[in-house]
């Protein structure tokens, strides 16, 4: 180990990455990951703080400075188990997750320079630990004899049943699609998460004692009451994933996706193979996108990749309000992303034949904060434009399905439809817990991953006491 001094004196590491110029070409993940020498001489940047704030900044609670010092020691092996016994998918959030809002903001180094690249390492141990046989979740309770229904196999659904499994309960997750992963599968594209990590993650799942039923929707195959009365515990984590439209005129024309939709053809259906794959998307030369989120980001970089000639960024504020990863936003610049900020639009424009054929919009300035803190964006008379384009993606949002909890009255929603618990993720209904989007409303994959956590610590008193 060298000394404190040496540390500070060591610069963060650059994620290698394809170029612009070619990965704008391909569905290839951009970043390649840093080389064992690049993770050792990072790892070595950590200062082992006494009190480390980096542990509280992390939803699912990784202890981030035991994984980081056995790797600073060599220790890859060590790492990786460390790692495993606290995430259920390190390879996924080593990639997806928002580390520089989370956990390195909150980095001491971060002080006075560059915080330890935690999410690079947490990517590094997660890849080394893939190659490896024999590395699992960690010790396992002995067999409880109490079993637990998990609704959805998204990021909170798979955290949930890997602290499940180790608790000892017997474990059985319903998949409404025909592969598990939920939004990991099909919202996030290749480029950004590999859909083969998503396979590995699972099936380490799977070898630890989760049994994974694909092609069962919860609400038509079976009601929230049918399955609380087959288990002891239910946990709900079926996501949101009803898009939220714009309701402006032209908005049911031809060439108009929800990014929900566009997003699920690409990725979960391979549709950028057809016609070797059996669905098709329009790959539309002139691509907009209403949005600014990641799911924005996603989309008009696949567009981008698809063809589009021009591929744009419709948003209303400006952008120091983009909600994307600031890497999202880099990546997307230096693939020629095209950003109109401070727009809104008001009218989706076609052509005889009803093929959309432009965007107007509306200029915007930003006024007073409204409800979530931020200023609200204000029309500027007289200031309406079109942009040109034939295909528009409609990023700003999702809400809760209902079809499940439809098949189920009693339970207690708020006024957006999605469903209330208390801090421990357990509904108003006795045995019934739900965690991430559909409690939430559309946010991060690290977030509904620290739901589905908490929501199995809690399920396992639960059973305990019951």
């Amino acid at each position: 180990m060298i000394s404190t001094k040496e540390r500070l004196q060591i610069a963060r590491q650059a994620m290698p990455e394809q170029s612009a110029s070619l990965r704008q070409l391909n569905f290839n993940e951009v970043n390649l990951g840093l080389t064992e020498k690049l993770a050792l001489l990072e790892a070595q940047r950590c200062l082992d703080c006494k009190d480390p704030k980096c542990m509280a900044g992390c939803p699912v609670l990784v202890d981030i400075p035991r994984f980081i010092l056995k790797l600073a020691e060599g220790d890859v092996a060590g790492a990786a188990r460390s790692m495993l016994s606290d995430n259920a998918l390190p390879a996924i959030t080593g990639r997806v997750c928002p580390q520089e809002t989370q956990c390195e903001i909150v980095c001491v180094r971060a002080k006075k320079g560059d915080p330890v690249a935690i999410g690079y390492l947490e990517r590094f141990v997660a890849d080394w630990a893939r190659g490896q046989s024999g590395l699992g979740l960690g010790d396992r309770a002995p067999a409880s004899g109490r079993k637990v229904a998990v609704i959805g196999s998204g990021p909170a659904g798979l955290t949930a049943a890997g602290e499940l499994v180790k608790f000892g309960h017997e474990v059985t997750v319903y998949e409404a699609l025909h592969k598990p992963g939920g939004v990991l599968v099909y919202g996030i594209p290749e480029f950004r998460l590999p859909k083969k990590i998503v396979v590995e993650e699972v099936e380490r799942l799977r070898q630890a004692g989760v049994k994974i039923e694909c092609n069962v929707v919860i609400g038509r195959a079976y009601t929230l009451p049918e399955l609380r009365a087959r288990f002891d515990a239910v946990f709900i984590a079926n996501g949101a994933g009803l898009p939220v439209f714009m309701n402006v005129p032209g908005e049911n024309l031809k060439g108009v996706y929800s990014a929900n939709e566009y997003l699920t053809r690409v990725n979960l259906m391979a549709a950028y193979r057809f016609p070797r794959s059996d669905t098709p998307v329009l790959s539309g030369k002139r691509v907009a996108v209403v949005g600014g989120g990641n799911v924005a980001m996603d989309a008009v970089r696949t567009a981008r990749r698809l063809g589009a000639e021009r591929a744009v960024i419709v948003y209303r504020r400006g952008k120091a309000e983009l909600p994307a990863r600031a890497e999202e936003i880099h990546h997307a610049e230096n693939e020629g992303i095209e950003f109109e900020f401070l727009v809104a639009p008001i009218e989706v424009l076609g052509d005889e034949k009803k093929w959309v054929r432009g965007l107007r919009c509306q200029r915007m300035q930003l006024g007073e904060p409204d409800a979530s803190g931020r200023r609200r964006p204000v029309p500027v008379p007289g200031s309406e434009f079109v942009v040109d384009c034939n295909t528009v993606i409609v990023a700003i949002g999702a809400r809760a399905n209902p079809l499940l909890t439809a098949t189920c009255p009693e339970l207690k929603l708020n006024k957006w439809g999605n469903i209330e618990v208390d801090p421990n993720g357990m509904t108003n209904l006795p045995g019934v817990f739900a965690g991430g989007d559909i409690v939430r409303g559309a946010a991060t994959v690290i977030l509904a991953m620290g739901d589905g956590k908490t929501a199995a610590r809690a399920i396992d008193r639960y059973l305990k006491q019951s």
